[in-house]
């Protein structure tokens, strides 16, 4: 959550709700660069995903929402539920601005004890708890809904945290059931540091302990801190704890990024397995960004999902969109799997994106040529699509998928051999003019056992977000292609590579 001097009316609110409400029902979801299956707001600028949780049924996304323009201003939480975590349905603001006091980024939960006392007739109440941001301060505050999320009470005590650092924002709750409170992370931004805090009800908070600053150096600032337990592939009954956090400059390939850190929390302080330099990235692209994780995620599904925000703080009030700006990364779901280095984290996206499938092609044991030539056959092509392949690297020194391709543009998704590293090359992805740091290549370590590389490559219309080695990398990139720029094919340079297998399938949009 970046800051700014920002002041608007209370009066003005209403005014601009219903001006949005005007143009947003003029909205196609066929705008130029607009993403099918990834979530976008109708109108105006968005940045963090906010308040992810599960409640009855719907999966809640909140995040940072402009009402009056198309750029960073006037933060108010936006709102939208899913069924299936892929197909969205838009909500009113849930927590405007109110005067010089905006809602900045935050997480929800749902408060089945009643601890809060909250809760009515029964019916649990679900709790947002956000940054209020002043021009001079940011405090921690409240507020409440017992109607699904359709309708909000800011707590009268709020703010119920201060802290005398006024660079202290973004908390995530969850329940530790361990020791029966509620647990609260926030950012000491420019101190580049974690706080922890316990509470009996959501209200008093307690001090517990301070993280880092450690990992990646230098880096701006700390924000949109998460912690969560993993359990580890392959191993029954283990599991770590994973603290993740946000630097809004200090990624390696420029601009903002998501570190995390492996280890244990013991209900008051959580410490890190590996040494205070060791840097963990969630995702090596430019665009990913304030991820969370949903909360109150049923037992039975189990999963840790988590989201975040595609785009940079280095270009971000420039990216090329109308009328909007801004969007999410679909829904990813996370792991804990051991390498000779230890324990990292892995994802995937969210299994439901198996709904949005159509017209596919498969490809076995093929060479390069053989493939290109069966996807030309059969006119197979698009620019919203879901890839899984298989390669086999053989003498290769280079070689991948090239995506959104026409004569003169392509994204490149590739491994090189040595070294040994995948990476996406948005050079020539169509208008990469719009910011001089935006073109570029975007690479991670990565070995390919056996001499074969697996990729899991997800393309939508100005969204590559590439999941390689079975999960263990992922880079997220935006890409502004012509609409002409639809083709897909295989290549391999410096030696021959065969395709071992490509599934590849056309995606229906989510907005239909």
């Amino acid at each position: 959550m970046m800051r700014s001097n920002v002041r608007v009316s209370r009066i003005a609110l209403p005014i601009a709700a219903a001006a949005v409400l005007a143009f947003s029902q003029t909205v196609t979801y066929r705008e130029p660069f607009r993403p099918r299956f990834h979530f976008t707001p109708t109108v105006n600028w968005t940045n963090d995903p906010n308040g992810l949780v599960y409640h009855r049924g719907e999966w809640h996304l909140f995040y940072q929402f402009n009402p009056f323009g198309d750029v960073w201003g006037h933060m108010s939480w936006g709102h939208a539920v899913s069924a299936d975590l892929y197909r969205w349905k838009h909500l009113p603001v849930a927590l405007p601005e109110e005067g010089e006091v905006m809602a900045f980024s935050g997480s929800a939960v749902v408060d089945r004890r009643n601890t809060s006392d909250f809760g009515r007739d029964g019916e649990p109440a679900m709790v947002a708890i956000y940054t209020s941001r002043t021009p001079t301060d940011q405090t921690q505050s409240l507020a409440y809904s017992t109607d699904m999320g359709r309708s909000w009470s800011r707590y009268s005590g709020n703010p119920v945290l201060d802290h005398e650092d006024p660079a202290f924002r973004d908390p995530k709750v969850f329940w530790h059931e361990a020791t029966g409170k509620w647990v609260m992370i926030v950012a000491l931004a420019e101190q580049r540091k974690a706080a922890l805090y316990s509470s009996p009800d959501l209200k008093s908070w307690t001090h517990l302990s301070d993280f880092g600053p450690e990992g990646a150096h230098p880096v701006r600032n700390w924000e949109c801190p998460d912690l969560f337990e993993l359990p580890v592939e392959g191993e029954p009954g283990q599991s770590r704890w994973v603290l993740q956090v946000d630097s809004g400059r200090g990624h390696p390939w420029l601009g903002s990024g998501c570190q995390y850190f492996i280890g244990e929390f013991d209900g008051r302080r959580f410490r890190n397995d590996n040494p205070p330099e060791t840097a963990l990235w969630l995702d090596w692209g430019r665009d990913f960004y304030a991820a969370q994780s949903f909360s109150n995620v049923p037992a039975e599904d189990g999963r840790r999902l988590v989201i975040g925000w595609i785009s940079n703080w280095m270009y971000a009030r420039e990216m090329p969109t109308s009328p909007w700006r801004g969007g999410q990364s679909v829904a990813r779901e996370l792991a804990l799997r051991r390498f000779p280095e230890g324990l990292r984290v892995v994802q995937r996206p969210a299994r439901e994106i198996e709904t949005l499938r159509e017209a596919s092609i498969s490809l076995r044991d093929l060479s390069v040529r053989e493939a290109n030539d069966r996807i030309r056959r059969e006119g197979f092509r698009g620019d919203s699509l879901e890839l899984v392949a298989v390669l086999d690297v053989g003498s290769a020194d280079d070689l991948g998928l090239r995506v959104l391709q026409s004569d003169a543009q392509e994204t490149v998704v590739g491994f090189t051999a040595s070294p040994a590293e995948v990476y996406v090359d948005r050079s020539k992805s169509g208008n990469v003019d719009f910011h001089d740091t935006f073109a570029g290549r975007h690479s991670a370590r990565l070995d390919a056992p056996d001499g074969r590389l697996q990729l899991h490559v997800l393309v939508d219309r100005s969204v590559v977000e590439v999941f390689a080695g079975k999960g263990r990398v992922a880079i997220t990139d935006r890409v502004f292609p012509d609409p002409s720029s639809t083709g897909l094919s295989v290549f391999a340079k410096g030696g021959e590579a065969r395709v071992v297998s490509l599934d590849a399938w056309q995606m229906r949009s989510a907005w239909e």
